[in-house]
C-alpha cells in the first residue's frame, strides 16, 4: 500500500530544497568541541550487526573526553537498517535540536542515508549548527548538508571506526583546536605508508566536496547534490571494481560536473583492483590519468582519505586551497567557531 502522506511529505521536501541556493551559508558555524561535550551518536543508515558495535563507539568517543548520548535507534535493527526511516531521521533530528548536544557521530555507514534525507528537520539542522562526523554512506548526508544546511561538516572516522594517530589529530585540529592546517603531504603518506601521486601540478581553491565516490554518484539528479561548480572534488571507494569505477567517472562527465571543478582527489580505493591473472583491463590509476589529466587542474591521486585504517578527517564545505605539486589540501577558514 503507498504511503501517501510520506510522498506529500516527500515531496514538499524536495520542492522546498530545490527552492534553495546551492550553497546556502549560515551567519554560524559549529561550535568547537571542548573536553566533557555532549556528542549524539545516531545511526542514520545500516544496522551494526553486532552486540559490540556500541560499546566500541562508546570507548572511542570517551576516549576523545566526549561524552556520548545515544539515539534511541543506534543499536536498532530493520532489516539491513538501523530502524525504519522515521525513526533512524527522528534520532538525527533529536540530536540537532538538543542543545546539550555539540556535535553529532555516526556510528557506521552501509546504507540509508539517502532514503532519511527528506525526512530531515532543516530548519533545525539549520539553526542549530554542530558538526556531523563520519564517513562512507555519511557522504549522503554530508552532500545534503552541504546543498541545505550550509555550515561545514567532517569526513571522518565514524564512531566505530579505530581512531588512530592521524585520523584523531586531524579532527583534534579541525573540531577542537580550530585550527586552519594543511592536511596530507609527504610525511603522513611516509608515516601510513601510502604514497600519492600528482596527476597534473598546480593549485587550486575552492569548496571541498565529496566523499564515497558510489553515494555521490546515487545523488546525481537529485536536488540534494550541491553546486559542484568550482569546487575541490574529492572520492573515494572500497570494493568497486574497475568497470565500477570508469562508469562513475564517466557519470560525472556526462552530467558536467568533471568540467566545472576547480581541483580533483582521488582518494583510497580499496580492494579495488581485479587481482585476476587473465585481467587485461584499465587499472585504477590508468582511469584516473584518462578523466583528470584532460581537465587542465590541479589533480591528485592516493590521497590518504577513504575506507582505510588512520585516514585523515576532512572538512566538507569549507573552502580549501589543493596544492596538487605538494598533494596536500589546505583550509582556508575554521569549521568550527
Amino acid at each position: 500500500m503507498i504511503d501517501r502522506r510520506a510522498l506529500m511529505a516527500g515531496g514538499t521536501a524536495l520542492a522546498a530544497l530545490a527552492a534553495t541556493p546551492a550553497f546556502a551559508r549560515t551567519n554560524r558555524k559549529p561550535p568547537r568541541l571542548n573536553p566533557g561535550d555532549t556528542v549524539g551518536v545516531v545511526s542514520p543508515a545500516s544496522t551494526m550487526g553486532s552486540d559490540d558495535g556500541l560499546d566500541r563507539a562508546e570507548y572511542w568517543i570517551r576516549g576523545m573526553g566526549l561524552v556520548p548520548r545515544f539515539g534511541p535507534n543506534a543499536g536498532g535493527r530493520y532489516g539491513y537498517l538501523a530502524g525504519t526511516d522515521d525513526q533512524r531521521a527522528g534520532d538525527l533530528n533529536a540530536a540537532y535540536a538538543d542543545p546539550e548536544v555539540k556535535a553529532v557521530f555516526a556510528v557506521r555507514g552501509g546504507w540509508g542515508g539517502a532514503r532519511i534525507l527528506p525526512l530531515l528537520d532543516w530548519t533545525t539542522i539549520r539553526a542549530n549548527p554542530k558538526l556531523l562526523i563520519g564517513f562512507s554512506d555519511v557522504t549522503a548526508l554530508h552532500l545534503a548538508f552541504a546543498a541545505r544546511a550550509g555550515f561545514p561538516t567532517i569526513h571522518g572516522g565514524n564512531a566505530t571506526s579505530s581512531w588512530r594517530k592521524a585520523s584523531w589529530e586531524s579532527l583534534w585540529r579541525l573540531a577542537f583546536a580550530g585550527d586552519t592546517p594543511t592536511l596530507g603531504g609527504a610525511a603522513i603518506e611516509e608515516e601510513t605508508g601510502r604514497p600519492a601521486r600528482t596527476v597534473r601540478g598546480g593549485k587550486a581553491q575552492g569548496r571541498l566536496l565529496g566523499g564515497n565516490f558510489t553515494i555521490l554518484s546515487t545523488l546525481m539528479g537529485t536536488p540534494w547534490l550541491p553546486d559542484m561548480k568550482g569546487a575541490v572534488l574529492f572520492v573515494e571507494d572500497v570494493n568497486e571494481s574497475e568497470y565500477r569505477v570508469d562508469r562513475m567517472f564517466q557519470q560525472l562527465k556526462l552530467a558536467g560536473v568533471l568540467g566545472g571543478l576547480a581541483g580533483v582527489i582521488f582518494g583510497q580505493c580499496t580492494s579495488c583492483a581485479t587481482t585476476a591473472p587473465d585481467y587485461a583491463g584499465f587499472t585504477i590509476d590508468q582511469l584516473v590519468d584518462h578523466y583528470f589529466a584532460p581537465l587542465g587542474i590541479p589533480a591528485v591521486s592516493g590521497f590518504d582519505s577513504g575506507h582505510i585504517s588512520n585516514q585523515l578527517s576532512l572538512p566538507s564545505g569549507a573552502r580549501v586551497e589543493l596544492d596538487a605539486d605538494a598533494r596536500t589540501v589546505r583550509l582556508l577558514e575554521a569549521v568550527v567557531a
